[in-house]
Formats: C-alpha cells, sequence, structure tokens
C-alpha cells in the first residue's frame, strides 16, 4: 500500500513560492534581546513588529527576578499544575493576576494559546453555543473546535449581526460570546457595552480575551472590562503573558467555582507541564514595575497617537485601529511582501499581514508600538515606510 502523507504535504508550495522571489519574511532570527532595535545579520533594526508594548522584555528587574527563582526552583516543573507542578509562586502570581483584573480567583496555563484551547473546549457542552466575533484570535477559533457546543459567529464588531444571532438561540442553553479585547491584526476595541447590554437582554455570559488590552488599556492597564468600567459585567477574562508582561504562559480568571471548574476539566491545563518557574517569576516582577511606574502606558500612549498623526497626515491607510496596533493596509498580497523586504533591508522590522489570514484586498503591515520607542525613532520607520510605498508603487492618499 502507498503511503499518501508526503504527497500530501509536496503540494504545499506556497512558501516556496516567496522564498524563489526573494521576499520570504517569516522567522526571521534576531541575535539580540527584543527592544525597541534588534540585531539582525550583524545589523541594526528598528523593530516594529513586537507584541512587548510596555517594552520590558529587557528590563533589569525582570532578568534578576527570573535568576532567582531558577536558582531557587529549577529551570522547569517536570509536571502539570493538577500533580506535581504547582509551586507556591504559582499560587501568588494568580492571587496579583485576580486582583489585578477585579475578580475572584484566577488560574494559570502554560501559554495563552493554551487557555482559550481549554477553557473553551470545556465550559459548554453540546447543546450550548459559544459566539464568536469573526475576527476573533486563532486560539479562540480552534478551542471553539475542540468545543461540542454550536459555534455562531458574526459579523466583526456589528452589533445588529450579534442581536440577530442571539435572538434565534435557545433560550434554555448555555451561550457564551468570546471576544477579543483588542483585536490582534485590526487594532480596534470591541463594543463591549452594546455587548453587555445584548447579553443582559437574551441572558448570555461573556468572555473577554485580553491578549493585547492587559498592560495597554484600563485602569493602570488593567484590560477591557477595566476599560470601560464592567467588569462585573463580564464573566471571563483571560489573557497572555507574551505581550505586555514579557514573559511566556497565560490565565483566566473569574468567579471561584468558576474556576475551581475549569481547574478540573481543561485538558491544556490537566496535561501540560505547568509554567517554569523563571516565567512565572518574570510576570510577577513585570505587574510589580507596572504599578510603580504607570507613566509607562502614558509613554505607550504617547508614542501611539504621535505615530498615528505620522502615519494618517502622511496618507497611509490605517483603518479603524484605536491601539498601539496600527494596520497599514496595502491590500495585495505581493506588494505587502515587496514592502516587508524593503524595510528589512532598510532597518526596519514589520509583519506582514496577508490571505488566508486575511484576504488579499485586505492585507497590511502590522506595525506595533513599544513605550520604550522614542519619537526618533518613529520619524525614521514613517520616513521609510514613504520610501517602500514609492518604490513599490503603493500609492498614498494625502489628505485635503
Amino acid at each position: 500500500m502507498v503511503k499518501k502523507l508526503h504527497d500530501k504535504i509536496a503540494q504545499f508550495q506556497d512558501a516556496n513560492m516567496i522564498r524563489a522571489q526573494g521576499l520570504y519574511p517569516f522567522f526571521r532570527p534576531i541575535e539580540s534581546g527584543q527592544d525597541t532595535e534588534v540585531i539582525i545579520n550583524n545589523k541594526r533594526v528598528l523593530m516594529f513588529g513586537s507584541n512587548s508594548y510596555l517594552g520590558l522584555t529587557n528590563h533589569p528587574k525582570i532578568k534578576e527576578a527570573t535568576k532567582i527563582a531558577i536558582d531557587k526552583y529549577g529551570s522547569g516543573c517536570a509536571g502539570s499544575r493538577f500533580l506535581n507542578g504547582t509551586l507556591d509562586i504559582h499560587i501568588e502570581l494568580e492571587r496579583r493576576l485576580a486582583n489585578y483584573v477585579g475578580k475572584e480567583a484566577a488560574v494559570l496555563f502554560s501559554t495563552g494559546f493554551q487557555v482559550n484551547l481549554g477553557v473553551l473546549s470545556c465550559i459548554t457542552g453540546r447543546n450550548d453555543y459559544l459566539i464568536l466575533d469573526e475576527y476573533d484570535h486563532a486560539s479562540i477559533i480552534d478551542g471553539s473546535r475542540l468545543s461540542f457546543s454550536k459555534v455562531i459567529k458574526y459579523a466583526h464588531n456589528d452589533m445588529a449581526d450579534l442581536e440577530r444571532k442571539l435572538s434565534i438561540l435557545p433560550e434554555e442553553a448555555v451561550k457564551v460570546i468570546v471576544v477579543d479585547g483588542i483585536f490582534s491584526m485590526e487594532g480596534d476595541i470591541v463594543k463591549l457595552p452594546e455587548i453587555v447590554q445584548l447579553a443582559d437582554k437574551y441572558g448570555v455570559n461573556i468572555m473577554v480575551d485580553d491578549a493585547h488590552s492587559l498592560g495597554v488599556i484600563g485602569v493602570n492597564g488593567a484590560g477591557t472590562a477595566s476599560h470601560f468600567g464592567l467588569t462585573n459585567e463580564v464573566d471571563l477574562i483571560m489573557s497572555t503573558f507574551s505581550k505586555s508582561l514579557a514573559s511566556l504562559g497565560g490565565f483566566i480568571a473569574s468567579d471561584h467555582e468558576t474556576i475551581d471548574y475549569i481547574k478540573h476539566r481543561a485538558r491544556s491545563l490537566m496535561f501540560s507541564a505547568s509554567m517554569t518557574p523563571g516565567s512565572v517569576a518574570s510576570v510577577i516582577a513585570a505587574l510589580d514595575i507596572i504599578e510603580s511606574e504607570p507613566e509607562r502606558i502614558q509613554k505607550l500612549w504617547d508614542n501611539t497617537n504621535y505615530a498615528v498623526k505620522l502615519l494618517t497626515d502622511e496618507g497611509f491607510d490605517i483603518g479603524a485601529t484605536e491601539s498601539p496596533i496600527l494596520p497599514i493596509y496595502i491590500r495585495d498580497n505581493d506588494k505587502t511582501f515587496m514592502v516587508t523586504n524593503y524595510l528589512q533591508n532598510a532597518g526596519i522590522f514589520v509583519n506582514p499581514v496577508v490571505s488566508p489570514a486575511v484576504p488579499s484586498d485586505a492585507s497590511l503591515l502590522r506595525f506595533s508600538l513599544m513605550a520604550t520607542h522614542t519619537f526618533e525613532q518613529i520619524d525614521e520607520a514613517v520616513e521609510k515606510l514613504i520610501a517602500a510605498f514609492k518604490e513599490v508603487g503603493v500609492p498614498l492618499k494625502k489628505l485635503a
């Protein structure tokens, strides 16, 4: 019998086609720490593709806390939280996070992706419903696929479409709306007040993914629910540590009973090794810094507002962003790769987002700000963006 797997895999040629053009932009090896400037191929490159919104990945207090934790606990936990992998600092961090986002309890997962896989696959059942924004993160989509629940999608941030979908669902079913707080590619913020109103009207629970919101919006960076003053109306709040909190891992926060249920039902928690000691300690240190240096969040927004004005004044299309995530639309896959390559050679790192992640006519550069960027660095990036668009032939729409 002929085995078929290799033949199937050989049909995938997308990456090779881009490599053949000399435009492949993925898996670029960085030879330095994640900062506003990085080293690639021994050259200085300005980093505008990072999720380190508060610029904490190289903070000396975080690095020192990580080293101390490794000295005390070792490099790993050698087991899941469910069995032998719970440390006292796991419990400490869970208490800190629950207090930070305004919930009774929290539980840690090894990654943010695993939070959504584990939580969404267990909180609802066969006769229940998960209702998703069509632009929700891939981890939400994949978590919903692992659930036995029925999955309903509504048009992005379209409250009329959401209400149409909710109005036909059975009243007796468990229903949970799951949304990004800040959408990871578009940079806009979920319409949480309207969602809360609809959830009350139709008897629906709410889960918010604050991966790109924590440390960015809300009181002292406490996230989307805090930003709108709706913490008590949101049932579950999750986030990751790989962005503003400068580490690796994730958490879900809710009431005590819900968290206890998740701890005993979420397979990606029960059957995965727990967060490493160094990662836990670095998050605790990051929370300390956020509390003691609130001006970091203000600097992030100063940079964001500066870059938004500069880009829009120059005629770049940045969509409806409301955050440090600035989508610079090119609306052509090939030209998106070409602009990315030009910028890389010019010393600017940005992330191309092309189909199938988005439709080809919505392809974009994901340009993201950090609190540690300087205005001079932003100026340099925008100057080179203008040159790249001109070289590749992407028109800019100057304001009248």
